[in-house]
C-alpha cells in the first residue's frame, strides 16, 4: 500500500514529530523515504534541517534520501510527490486559535489541496514519548458515499500493519440532515431511518475490506459530524483518523464547517486524509 514516502520538514518540532510518525511509517512498510526541505535562500540551513532528518531515520532503523526543493511549499511538496511517484505525503500542522481550536498550517493546507496522493497530517506533540511507533486504535469514518469508502482499504491496511483494532464510524448529523431551518423539528421515526441508513453504510464500507483476523469496533453516533468524530477518537483512544475529503476547494476546511477541515482543526491526533480529485 506505501511502498514511497515523501516527509516534508521545515525544522520545527512539529514538522519534526512529523518525521518520526513518517519514519515509523516507512519501517512498518518497508517503504523507500525521501525527505523534503523547501527554502528561499538559506541554503545552509536546509541542509541541516535535512541532516537532522536523516539521523532521526537512521535512529528507526532505516535509510532516507533528501532534497532541498525550492519554490512555493505547498505547490513545491505537491509537485514532488507527483514527479517521484509517491504513495504518500506527511507533513506536520501547528497553530492554535482558543482553547480547542487548531488552525492548519498553511503548508499542510496547501499540500492538502494540492495532492495527489493521501496525506498523513501530524499535530503538535511530545517529541520524545510520542512518535507513531505503535497504533492500538484507528479510526475510518463513513457517511456512505463512494468518495469516504475510499478511505477504508487504506485504515485496514493499517489496522493490520499493526495489529490495531478498526472502528468504523458513522455521525448522525441530525440537524444537518434535516436543515437548519426546520423550525418543526425531525421525528423519531426520522432519526431512526437515519441511525439505519448508518448502519448499513458501516457495514457496506466493512462489505468491501478484507476484515479476516481484525478486531472491528462498529459504531453509529448522533452529533455535529466533526467534532463528534473527534470526540469519539478521544474518548476510544485512537491513534490515528483514516478518512476522505473531495480534493480541492472542498478540503482543508475551504468551506467553512465541512467534516474534513474542522477534523483537522480540532484533533489531537494524526489524521490521514485520502483525497478524491
Amino acid at each position: 500500500m506505501f511502498d514511497r514516502l515523501l516527509i516534508a520538514v521545515d525544522g520545527s518540532d512539529c514538522s519534526t514529530r512529523a518525521a518520526k510518525y513518517g519514519f515509523e511509517l516507512a519501517a512498518r512498510y518497508g517503504a523507500d523515504v525521501e525527505v523534503v526541505s523547501v527554502f528561499s535562500g538559506d541554503m545552509e540551513r536546509a541542509q541541516a534541517v535535512l541532516d537532522a532528518a536523516a539521523d532521526l531515520a537512521t535512529d528507526v532503523g532505516i535509510g532516507a534520501d533528501t532534497a532541498v526543493l525550492s519554490g512555493k511549499p505547498g505547490r513545491t511538496i505537491a509537485a514532488r510527490a507527483s514527479e517521484r511517484d509517491a504513495d504518500l505525503v506527511i507533513v506536520g500542522r501547528s497553530g492554535r486559535a482558543g482553547v480547542k481550536e487548531r488552525l492548519l498550517g498553511s503548508v499542510a493546507e496547501r499540500v492538502l489541496r494540492r495532492s495527489e496522493v493521501p496525506v498523513l497530517t501530524v499535530p503538535d506533540g511530545d517529541l520524545d514519548s510520542d512518535t507513531g511507533a505503535d497504533y492500538a486504535d484507528v479510526l475510518v469514518t463513513t457517511d456512505g458515499s463512494a468518495v469516504a469508502e475510499a478511505a477504508g482499504p487504506y485504515a485496514a491496511d493499517i489496522v493490520r500493519r499493526y495489529e490495531a483494532a478498526l472502528h468504523v464510524l458513522d455521525v448522525v448529523d441530525v440537524q444537518s440532515e434535516a436543515g437548519v431551518f426546520d423550525a418543526g423539528g425531525v421525528t423519531q421515526e426520522y432519526v431512526e431511518r437515519l441511525e439505519a441508513d448508518a448502519r448499513e453504510a458501516v457495514g457496506d464500507m466493512l462489505d468491501g475490506l478484507d476484515t479476516a483476523d481484525l478486531d472491528v469496533r462498529e459504531a453509529v453516533v448522533r452529533g455535529a459530524a466533526g467534532d463528534t468524530i473527534v470526540d469519539y477518537a478521544d474518548d476510544n483512544d485512537v491513534g490515528m483518523i483514516v478518512m476522505s475529503s473531495e480534493g480541492q476547494s472542498n478540503l482543508a476546511g475551504q468551506q467553512v464547517g465541512t467534516v474534513a477541515g474542522r477534523v483537522l482543526r480540532t484533533a489531537e491526533r494524526p489524521v490521514l486524509v485520502v483525497t478524491s480529485h
